[in-house]
C-alpha cells in the first residue's frame, strides 16, 4: 500500500466510495453512511436542521483513489456530544487508517461554533458513535477508548404475549355512578399537547445519560408525534379520576395520565400481521412500581391481537421489566443484534 493522503470530501465521493465499500454491513452504518457531505460551518440558531449542522469530513485517498471516510457533526437534538462515524475498505482495514481519520477529526473539533462549545460545556465537545454487537465498528470503538454509553435492542412481541388486564370502567367503577366520562383508556389524537407534553418528558428522562436539549411541547409533537415523523395513533392509559368533592360526585376532568403508545404503522401493516413499530412509556413522575404496572398493562393491550416492536433502551426500566420476561420465555424476540452507543 503507497503512502496515503488525506483530504476533504468533495461531491462524488460517495459513488466512489459507495461502489467499494459495497453493501453497508449494518444498519447503522447505513444510516451514518447518509452524514457524509461536505464540510459546513452550519447554522447560526440553536437548532440548525441537519442539512444545516456543523460537519467537518474527511477522505484518505490510496493513489488518488477514495478507499476510507470519516465524518464528525453535530445534532441539534442532543448537543453535547459531536456523533463520529469511520469506515474503510475492507482490504485497507488494520493498516491505521481509521485511527488517523479518527484523530484528524478530533483535531477538527477545535473549531466548532460558540454554540456547540456552550453545549459541551465551554471546552472542546466529545464523540458519541453507534455500532451493533459483533461487529469490525464495535471492535474499532473499543479499541480507540470508546465506552459504553447505552445499549438498545429491536424486541417484537407477538400478539397475546401478556394476559389482558381488567382495566374497570373509569369513575363508574370506582364511585357506582352511571355515567362513565372518563375511560381508563383512551384513544388520543397525536397532536394533543397532553400528549406532546407527556412524550416529551419521558425522551428527556429515558436519555438522561446523553441529555438533550430543551424539548418545548411543539418540538416534541414535530418529533415524535407529527405526521413527518410516522406517527398513526396513539392510546393511553389513565388513572381513575377523582372529583375533588369527594367520592359521590362524578369528577369533571379525565383521570391522570399514566402510560401511553405511539404507532408509526398504518391500518395496512395491520391487515399484513406486520409489527407495528410503537413508542411505548409512561408518565416520568409516577413511582417505579405504578410505572411499570401502567406500561406493562398498556403492552398488554396494545399487543392483544397484533405484534408490536419496540426499542428498547437499557435505561427505559418501565419497559424493561415488561419485556424482558417474555423474551426469557420465547413470548417475545430480538430482531437484530444488539446496538451500542459509545463515547469516549
Amino acid at each position: 500500500m503507497a503512502q496515503l493522503t488525506y483530504r476533504p470530501w468533495h461531491e462524488g465521493d460517495d459513488r466512489t466510495l459507495l461502489q467499494l465499500w459495497g453493501d453497508a454491513e449494518g444498519a447503522s452504518p447505513a444510516q451514518f453512511r447518509g452524514a457524509f457531505a461536505p464540510d459546513s460551518d452550519g447554522a447560526d440558531d440553536a437548532a440548525p436542521s441537519p442539512a444545516a449542522a456543523w460537519r467537518r469530513c474527511i477522505v484518505a485517498e490510496d493513489q488518488g483513489i477514495p478507499v476510507a471516510a470519516g465524518v464528525v457533526y453535530e445534532a441539534a437534538l442532543h448537543p453535547a456530544r459531536l456523533w463520529v462515524y469511520v469506515e474503510v475498505a475492507r482490504d485497507h482495514r488494520r493498516a491505521g487508517i481509521g485511527t488517523e481519520l479518527l484523530r484528524r477529526l478530533r483535531e477538527r473539533t477545535a473549531d466548532v461554533p460558540a454554540r456547540i462549545a456552550a453545549a459541551a460545556g465551554g471546552g472542546v465537545p466529545r464523540l458519541r458513535s453507534k455500532v451493533e454487537a459483533g461487529s469490525a465498528g464495535a471492535a474499532f470503538a473499543e479499541a480507540s477508548g470508546f465506552g459504553l454509553l447505552q445499549r438498545s435492542r429491536e424486541v417484537v412481541v407477538r400478539p397475546g404475549a401478556l394476559k389482558l388486564p381488567v382495566f374497570g370502567d373509569g369513575p363508574a367503577a370506582e364511585t357506582g355512578l352511571g355515567d362513565d366520562t372518563s375511560p381508563l383508556v383512551e384513544d388520543l389524537a397525536t397532536g394533543s399537547v397532553e400528549l406532546s407534553d407527556a412524550v416529551g418528558r419521558y425522551y428527556a428522562a429515558v436519555h438522561e445519560w446523553d441529555p438533550p436539549a430543551a424539548l418545548s411541547v411543539g418540538r416534541a409533537q414535530q418529533l415524535f408525534l407529527s405526521d413527518a415523523a410516522g406517527a398513526h395513533g396513539a392510546v393511553v392509559l389513565r388513572a381513575p379520576a377523582v372529583s375533588a368533592f369527594g367520592a359521590g360526585i362524578a369528577p369533571s376532568k379525565k383521570g391522570r395520565l399514566r402510560a401511553f403508545a405511539v404507532s408509526y404503522a398504518g391500518p395496512a401493516s395491520a391487515a399484513a400481521e406486520q409489527p407495528s413499530e410503537v413508542l411505548l412509556g409512561h408518565e416520568v413522575r409516577l413511582d417505579p412500581a405504578d410505572a411499570q404496572d401502567a406500561v406493562h398493562g398498556l403492552l398488554a393491550l396494545v399487543a392483544y391481537q397484533h405484534p408490536v416492536r419496540l426499542e428498547v433502551d437499557d435505561s427505559m426500566a418501565a419497559v424493561r421489566a415488561a419485556v424482558d420476561p417474555l423474551l426469557e420465555t420465547g413470548a417475545a424476540e430480538q430482531v437484530g443484534p444488539e446496538t451500542f452507543t459509545v463515547g469516549d
